[in-house]
């Protein structure tokens, strides 16, 4: 199995910038992609990019297309969001998720249910 983590969540003024991380340990060589999803408040969880693990293709939701940058550090296992220009409406719960090897059990890296396993979330607030 993986674990995730993720760190880097805060408060942030309209126009500023944060950056997330999301660390994985235990089976890591087992990873296909590693994606970040958010949920706001009575909204549901939505994609929001999206990295091959060891192909590095990368993925991005239209809404953050420009000002998020999805990477990844293989050495420390680790996919980091570095996330710019930020609006009161990307607050939300961020979290990391990974898949397995073999075809996405629901045949897109843009669908939730693709990925197996999920960090528990970081908050990210931007004020107006």
């Amino acid at each position: 199995q993986v674990q995730l983590v993720e760190s880097g969540g805060g408060l942030v003024q309209a126009g500023g910038s944060l950056r997330l991380s999301c660390a994985a340990s235990g089976r890591t060589f087992s990873i296909q992609t590693m994606g970040w999803f958010r949920q706001a408040p009575g909204k549901e969880r939505e994609f929001v990019a999206a990295e091959s693990w060891r192909a590095g293709e990368i993925y991005y939701a239209d809404s953050v297309k420009g000002r998020f940058t999805i990477s990844r550090d293989n050495a420390k296992n680790t996919v980091y969001l570095q996330m710019n220009s930020l609006k009161p409406e990307d607050t939300a719960v961020y979290r990391c998720a990974s898949t397995i090897p073999g075809p996405l059990a629901s045949g897109s890296v843009f669908a939730k249910g693709s990925y197996r396993y999920w960090g528990q979330g970081t908050q990210v607030t931007v004020s107006s």
